[in-house]
Order: C-alpha cells, then sequence, then structure tokens
C-alpha cells in the first residue's frame, strides 16, 4: 500500500484515487496533460517582482514586501513549501515592519498554478496569522481555484517523490 503523506488528511476514497494513478503508472501523465508548461521565474528578483504584482492586485493596504527569495533547503529544514515573516521593530519613534516571503527552490520547476497557490498560501498569512476559514477565503479571493491547485500541488509532490 502507497503512502500517501501529502494528501494523508483527505478522504479514503480520494486517498484511494491517487493510488490507482500512482500504481498504474498515471499520475505523472494526468500532471503533465492538466498542467503542461513550466514557469519562466527561476531568479529571486523575478520571484520578487511576482509576488509584489500580486500583492499589490490583492492587498495593496499591507505592508511592503521587504524580500522574496527561493531556497532549497526550505522543504528538508522546515518541512514547508514556503514559509512568511512578519518582523515589527522599533526604529527611532516609528514602528518598521519587515515581510518576507521564501519558497522552496522545488517550485522553480514547477507549472505555474502552484507557484501561484504558494504564494497567494503566503501572502494570505500577511493578514490571516490562522488557517482559518477567513484565511481560505482570501486564498480563494485570490486565486479562485485555490483548493484544486492545493490538492494537485501535494499529488505532483508525492509523484516527484515516487
Amino acid at each position: 500500500m502507497t503512502t500517501l503523506k501529502y494528501i494523508a488528511h483527505y478522504p479514503e476514497h480520494i486517498q484511494e484515487q491517487a493510488r490507482l494513478l500512482i500504481s498504474s503508472g498515471r499520475l505523472g501523465d494526468y500532471l503533465e496533460k492538466k498542467y503542461p508548461e513550466q514557469h519562466q521565474i527561476q531568479s529571486d528578483k523575478a520571484l520578487y517582482q511576482y509576488v509584489n504584482e500580486l500583492k499589490n492586485q490583492y492587498m495593496r493596504k499591507s505592508g511592503p514586501l521587504s524580500q522574496v527569495s527561493y531556497n532549497s533547503k526550505l522543504k528538508v529544514l522546515k518541512h514547508a513549501l514556503g514559509v512568511h515573516t512578519v518582523q515589527s521593530r522599533v526604529q527611532g519613534s516609528k514602528l518598521k515592519s519587515h515581510n518576507s516571503i521564501t519558497v522552496a527552490s522545488l517550485f522553480k520547476e514547477a507549472p505555474p498554478e502552484f507557484l501561484s497557490m504558494i504564494v497567494v498560501h503566503e501572502l494570505a498569512h500577511f493578514k490571516e496569522k490562522d488557517h482559518n476559514k477567513a484565511f481560505y477565503q482570501l486564498c480563494c479571493h485570490m486565486e479562485p481555484d485555490y483548493h484544486q491547485l492545493e490538492f494537485d500541488t501535494r499529488l505532483w509532490l508525492q509523484w516527484r517523490e515516487q
């Protein structure tokens, strides 16, 4: 029986469908047919521009982004695909905030939809800290197909491990 660590919390019937795709060797074909392209955002600078455009489109009132980057050690060290950081510092009489997003480097090879899902997820954390209803509503506002993309990203991660 194949262990599906990325979709272990999904209902059993969905896990069974994924197992069938994996055991028949069709998961890769399914994903490549559904997401045929790979994005071209390969540098930290390009990633910063991409994330900043999304932030300005949907979250104009939140503080500016200080840093956005890819990190090859992220998945191994923190068991995460993306990380957001918000730090507030007192500088003189002003309160300065430092907002940063780090994305796992494996997303350099991902379809653009998966990168978008990770970025939207991390941006939503600037407004909503917990994974609650408001958080997922914000994610769906920025990326209407968010839940399907999250599931397909998990399948893609499972396929990469095979």
